[in-house]
């Protein structure tokens, strides 16, 4: 327990005063996660939902940007990818386990994550990475538009939830509450591997080549492999979101790939932070509640939401978790003043 206390507090970029308050925190967010169907409407346990879904796209994009120093602007390429695999799944009532679709599905985002590495990272860096990036996701969607398999522009709807046979129970996942418990779980798992993933060695060495590749290339560590294994896991995750976001959702569009779409794990991880790992789950969580609250503007939603966003990131230009961590500095700089 210490060391995953120990872990969350080195890889968030958070220092509490101890590491049972640390626990607390997660126990008590945990906890209402948990019974959030108990006590609020179904519309607003939607809404966690999409935002969990969303968190975990955001951690994937991270680790590219804040980890690995590669900025990619499609990477919603692979969530589309996931997304329509499994709705397509779904909609044709394939005779296959939904863990094992997940699976599957996953695995082959990261098999076409690695394909796209091997090429973009070999011929590209920088601004003309994202630029090319851009440009395969904006392949992807045009795909979708005129796949007539893929319901072209109407895209796929009327997905069903499975319903996963687990030996000595039947899971029902149709039931909404259901599935969200379950995306609890998922999304829960997968944040606790990519932090034990960006706490370890891994993560250590993606640091360091986002600092300095060239004085890590010559310590004698494959820079090159490195940044493709990053690509190939944050493409996994991605993937792995989409595959969890359309049977939430029941419909999807070729536009989970445009470039709006990869817009938002962009923002979300700098609103939050992209230099701490729980930033992007902060962002997404911001950005939601934001969202929720204009929705009533009409008209002008898009402007309030902009205009928030634009004062967050000039009064903290290292985000949410960068301005607490400030103020929590300046505060133990005061208190020592005091003291002395």
């Amino acid at each position: 327990m210490n060391t995953l206390v120990s872990g969350i507090k080195l890889v968030s970029g958070i220092k509490p005063v101890s590491g049972i308050k640390t626990a607390i925190l997660i126990a008590a967010g945990a906890m209402v996660l948990a019974t959030l169907p108990y006590w609020t409407t179904s519309a607003i346990v939607f809404l966690v939902g999409l935002t969990l879904i969303d968190s975990i796209f955001a951690l994937s994009w991270n680790l590219l940007f804040g980890f690995t120093g590669l900025t990619t602007f499609g990477h919603a390429a692979f969530f589309a990818f996931g997304a329509y695999g499994t709705g397509l799944a779904l909609k044709m009532n394939a005779p296959m386990h939904f863990f094992l679709l997940l699976l599957i599905v996953t695995l082959l985002g990261a098999l076409l994550s690695g394909l796209v590495g091997a090429v973009v990272l070999r011929r590209a860096a920088g601004i003309a990475l994202a630029i090319l990036t851009m440009a395969l996701g904006e392949i992807m969607r045009i795909v979708l538009g005129y796949s007539v398999v893929l319901g072209r522009e109407d895209g796929i709807s009327g997905i069903k939830r499975p319903e996963v046979d687990l030996l000595f129970v039947q899971l029902n996942l149709q039931s909404g509450n259901n599935f969200y418990w379950f995306l609890c779980i998922v999304c829960a798992l997968v944040a606790g591997a990519m932090c034990w993933l960006s706490f370890g060695r891994f993560g250590r060495v993606l640091r360091s080549i986002q600092q300095d590749p060239e004085r890590t290339a010559f310590l004698g560590i494959n820079v090159a492999r490195y940044r493709l294994m990053s690509f190939t896991i944050a493409g996994g995750v991605g993937t792995l979101a989409g595959a969890l976001y359309a049977p939430w959702v029941q419909t999807i569009t070729p536009e989970l790939a445009d470039t709006f779409r990869s817009a938002q794990p962009m923002l979300n991880a700098l609103l939050g932070g992209a230099q701490s790992f729980w930033g992007p789950v902060i962002g997404t969580v911001l950005f939601a509640v934001v969202n929720f609250s204009t929705r009533t503007l009409a008209g002008l939603s898009e402007l309030v939401v902009g205009l928030v966003l634009l004062g967050v990131i000039l009064i903290a230009p290292s985000g949410a978790m960068g301005f607490v961590d400030k103020l929590r500095k300046r505060g133990a700089v005061d208190e020592s003043g005091g003291r002395s």
